[in-house]
Formats: structure tokens, sequence, C-alpha cells
């Protein structure tokens, strides 16, 4: 399995935005479909948001609707996340969807400030 290496979270206002990249050192995600994951400290990582290997097609969860856009291209995932929510604070990781094929990397931590 390769590994996924995330990058582009920081500390933010609420209202403020982020946009977040995943990309595969050795993993070849091109014909995967991919997804956005999250958690918050002593929760479960849920999905937020996926895209399928075309890029014509995505899926996000109920929460971040209409804040949040997953986009691929150039060898990489991205995560736009506007309007951003003390809620939204977490740890964010990419890897395949709904199949975990790849290592989970380190993650990238969104932090937001009321």
């Amino acid at each position: 399995q390769g590994q996924l290496v995330e990058s582009g979270g920081g500390l933010v206002q609420a209202g403020g935005s982020l946009r977040l990249s995943c990309v595969g050192p050795g993993f070849d995600f091109s014909n995967s479909q991919m997804g956005w994951y999250r958690q918050a400290p002593g929760k479960d990582r849920d999905i937020v948001a996926a895209i399928t290997s075309s890029g014509r097609d995505t899926y996000y969860a109920d929460s971040v609707k209409g804040r949040f856009t997953v986009s691929r291209g150039n060898g990489k995932v991205y995560l736009q996340m506007n309007n951003l929510k003390p809620e939204d604070a977490a740890l964010y990781y990419c890897n395949t969807y709904p199949s975990i094929l790849a290592n989970w990397g380190q993650g990238t931590p969104v932090a937001v400030s009321a």
C-alpha cells in the first residue's frame, strides 16, 4: 500500500477558509474514488466529502454541504473549505473511498477559533 500526504491545514477564525491538498507519493490514485475524512479528538474518523475518479460526481456529508468543495486534478485531490465553523476542527485525511486502499497519512490539522 502506498502513502498519502495531506497539507494545507491551519488555524482560522470562524467564517474563514482553507484549502487542503492530498498527494500520493508511490500511490497512484488516478483511477480511484477519493475521499476526505476527518477525526476530532475522542471521535471516530468520518467521511466528509468524496469524488469519483473522473471528478464528475461528488458526495458531501450533510454537515459540510454548501461550504466544502472537493475537486481533483494534476495528481492531487483538494478540499476547499469555506465558512468554517468551530465544529469543523479536526485532523483531516484523504484516502480512497469507500474502501481504504492506501496507508493513512499523518493528516493535516484544522483548528477554528470562535
